[in-house]
């Protein structure tokens, strides 16, 4: 009787030349050198050629038990495929004869464009376990069959269509937007249909705008148009950021509804929401156009006592100490009711916030040190708050006949209110301001001064201090300490200012 085969006892079948053995119900496999030459023997089918190089992987029979002794194919079973088996064969043989090598690669090279993708797998692992170059005329060959049997890639999705306010919200949204895309924001404004300029739209603009200084006169001229056509629909706290724009780039509309249309905003909604209504006042207060109805009623004492026990009520005062300083230096013709003394509070007691954060791009440290090396450091004040609360870069005193004295002889500051102090006991020094004037003081163009810093400005020489600006561009083209010490100079002995020997 037959033993089994993997039992003890049994050997395995010797392999004869040229045929391995196979089990029962497995298939049979060519050796390496005879599976070379039946593939060379099916030139003219190149169908039969695809089937014979997807041979199935050779029998364990002729391999003898592996060392769980029985004889599965260490490959994996009935899953096995045809690059396992072909591997298992080439490692059995003695070496190929070049000209065999030769031949099955024209073999392969003629008929490869009628394989499919697995057939095209198998023969570049066929090519390189027989050693074929990879830069070679096969290895090439196959790999371009293989190229072009990948599936293609599904084209990229169209990006939907967007209409001109569509386009402007989606481009206004985008955290990476450039800075300066005046053409394209007013090329989908002209597109966009009215309909299609809602309040959101509108207020992503003037918030762009606003924040990064771009003083564009159509811009701003289509948010004016927007705002008075628009007015029925608008509540002051959609208003407040359509105004901001304008304020912050000291821009007056020439829109002639812009004025009488806020006034009648003003009028409907000072009473719903009050720091809406304030931040509408101090835009308008930058624009020096302050409208009389309004300030009756924020300096009314309901009013200050409704904002007094609301959490913004310290800010609200702020702007309203403001706009009482702007009433007392603007406004002589005004008769209304004013800000109590014991409500106002300092306007801006710290540098600005832009300032804060620039601080390492100013030119201050570098003209300070000028000033010290060229006055002393008695003659001038660094970084002084002045009343009603503006700070001053540098404050120097001067006498009538424009001598700079130490600054600590003398009291800095000039009364306040001016109209509240006798001509006769005015003190006769002035006072002289030297104003920094940086890149981010200005808008975008470089030209106009930021709302903010006019009004300081304005105010400032309102009160009786006598400006000097340093502008930017003039403190840039300085090389080096000793240069800005001569431009000092000559700026302030244009002012007829004088002093003793350098540094005191």
């Amino acid at each position: 009787m037959r033993r089994p085969r993997g039992e003890p006892g049994s050997r395995a079948p010797r392999p004869t030349e040229g045929a391995t053995c196979a089990g029962p119900g497995e298939s049979w496999s060519p050796a390496p050198n005879s599976m070379l030459r039946v593939l060379l023997s099916a030139q003219a089918s190149s169908a039969r050629l695809s089937g014979l190089l997807l041979l199935p992987p050779v029998q364990p029979c002729c391999l003898g038990p592996n060392k769980w002794g029985d004889h599965r194919p260490p490959g994996g079973g009935p899953h096995a495929g045809p690059v396992q088996g072909l591997q298992r064969l080439l490692e059995q043989p003695p070496p190929v004869e070049q000209a065999t090598l030769q031949d099955l690669s024209q073999l392969i090279i003629r008929n490869c464009p009628s394989f499919d993708i697995h057939t095209i797998h198998v023969c570049l692992h066929l090519a390189a376990l027989l050693g074929f170059p990879s830069d070679g005329p096969l290895m090439c060959a196959l790999e371009q069959e293989r190229r072009f049997r990948l599936p293609p890639k599904p084209p990229p999705p169209l990006p939907p269509i967007l209409r001109g306010g569509q386009r402007l919200e989606a481009a206004l949204s985008c955290p990476r937007f450039q800075r300066r895309p005046q053409q394209h924001l007013i090329r989908s404004l002209a597109e966009a249909r009215p309909e299609e300029l809602t309040p959101h739209v509108m207020v992503l603009l003037a918030q762009h705008l606003a924040r990064h200084r771009l003083r564009e006169p159509q811009l701003l001229e289509a948010i004016a148009h927007f705002l008075v056509v628009q007015e029925a629909q608008l509540n002051s706290k959609v208003v407040q950021k359509l105004v901001l724009p304008f304020g912050r780039l000291n821009y007056v509309p020439l829109e002639q509804q812009f004025m009488p249309c806020l006034e009648r905003i003003l009028a409907r909604e000072a009473g719903v929401a009050p720091l809406a209504t304030v931040n509408i006042l101090m835009s308008l207060c930058q624009l020096r156009c302050l409208p009389f109805r309004a300030l009756h009623f924020v300096f009314s004492p309901g009013f200050i006592n409704h904002v007094s026990g609301t959490p913004h009520a310290l800010i609200v005062r702020r702007y309203l100490s403001l706009l009482d300083t702007a009433v007392e230096l603007e406004l002589p013709g005004y008769r209304g009711a004013r800000l109590p003394r014991r409500q106002q509070v300092p306007i801006f007691p710290q540098p600005l916030i832009t300032d804060r954060a620039r601080c390492k791009y100013s030119h201050k440290d570098i003209v300070a040190e000028g000033l010290r090396q060229l006055l002393g450091e008695e003659k001038y004040r660094q970084d002084l708050t002045v009343p009603p609360g503006y700070s001053t870069d540098f404050l120097l005193c001067v006498s009538s006949c424009g001598s700079v004295l130490p600054v600590r002889a003398q009291d800095p500051f000039l009364p306040y209110p001016p109209r509240s102090c006798p001509r006769a006991t005015r003190d006769p020094a002035q006072r002289v301001v030297l104003m920094l004037r940086e890149r981010w003081h200005f808008c975008r163009d470089g030209r106009v001064l930021l709302g903010s810093r006019a009004l300081r400005e304005r105010h400032l020489g309102l009160m009786g201090y006598q400006l000097l600006p340093l502008p930017f561009e003039e403190l840039e083209s300085q090389r080096g300490l000793p240069q800005l010490k001569s431009y000092l100079r000559q700026k302030l002995q244009a002012l007829g200012l004088h002093w003793g020997p350098e540094g005191g």
